[in-house]
């Protein structure tokens, strides 16, 4: 079986064609292309299918087997998939996911490959329900939590699938590998979360580093970069447009408050190709 692994800001995924290949039990292939020893190597494994509502279909499984609703690093490269294969020629592409159909805007370069791309990535929801997030308050904004020992202040922003905003004062030297797992596995989160550490550098830049659920800590996730975006604007640290910097790149982030959307901007790249043993 024919795949790509392919990576946005470095959050990486092993890609498969599902018009050619039938997967039957995507959650232990996941697990074991994402394997950085005895795999692949990825943050999880996508297969785009084909869609009765949309161009595509993205389904997205994480490291550990689990399925995701949503991956913005991910739909990036979904969209250079497409082109790059002549699986379509359309530079409007939309994809349909669990959060919700997404539109892609391709920029193609010179050769006609796609050099980035931007991604209506949706609405934000700050409705704990729809997170979830257990809270009696209509938003979770600038809350406090106790993890690990250590008091932070979370925002919590849904943007398909559930995120914990907290901002540091120094996000290179934070000890992810503690707070992170605690974070995920809170009482207060009962689908899990993923979970932005934030530091604001100024009104229009912030710097990030995420511990996704099922993944662990990851290079970028585009999801998370547009949610510390929404949280930023709503606690006035900056603008509604910032530049989002992560281990693996950076990411413009649009937060359009008159049509309540948020549009998100970024590379995305083929890293290799291989076969692996079905």
């Amino acid at each position: 079986m024919k795949f790509t692994k392919m990576q946005g800001c470095g959050n990486d995924y092993v890609y498969i064609n599902g018009f050619v290949y039938e997967i039957d039990e995507p959650e232990e292939l996941s697990k074991k292309v994402s394997d950085r020893h005895f795999g692949v190597g990825s943050d999880g494994l996508i297969i785009i299918n084909p869609s009765n509502e949309a161009d595509f279909r993205m389904n997205i499984y994480n490291a550990d087997g689990s399925e995701a609703k949503m991956c913005g690093n991910g739909i990036r490269c979904v969209g250079k998939y497409v082109y790059d294969k002549e699986m379509t020629n359309k530079k409007i592409v939309t994809v349909e996911t669990l959060s919700g159909i997404k539109t892609l805007f391709l920029s193609v370069n010179d050769e006609d490959k796609v050099e980035s791309v931007r991604v209506n990535v949706g609405k934000p929801s700050l409705t704990p329900a729809e997170i979830p997030v257990v809270s009696d308050k209509e938003q979770v904004l600038d809350e406090s939590i106790k993890v690990a020992g250590k008091k932070f202040k979370m925002t919590c922003v849904s943007m398909g699938n559930p995120h914990c905003v907290v901002f540091v004062d120094d996000v290179d030297n934070l000890d992810i590998e503690k707070y992170g797992p605690e974070f995920e596995n809170n009482e207060l989160f009962p689908d899990r979360i993923n979970t932005e550490f934030v530091q604001v550098v100024d009104k229009n830049h912030i710097k990030m580093r995420v511990w996704e659920r099922g993944s662990g800590e990851t290079m970028a996730c585009g999801t998370g970069a547009s949610a510390s975006a929404v949280a930023s604007y709503l606690n006035e640290f900056t603008e509604n447009e910032v530049y989002v910097e992560l281990l693996g790149g950076t990411l413009y982030i649009e937060y359009d408050t008159s049509e309540d959307a948020v549009y998100m901007t970024g590379p995305a790249e083929i890293s290799f190709e291989g076969e692996i043993e079905e």
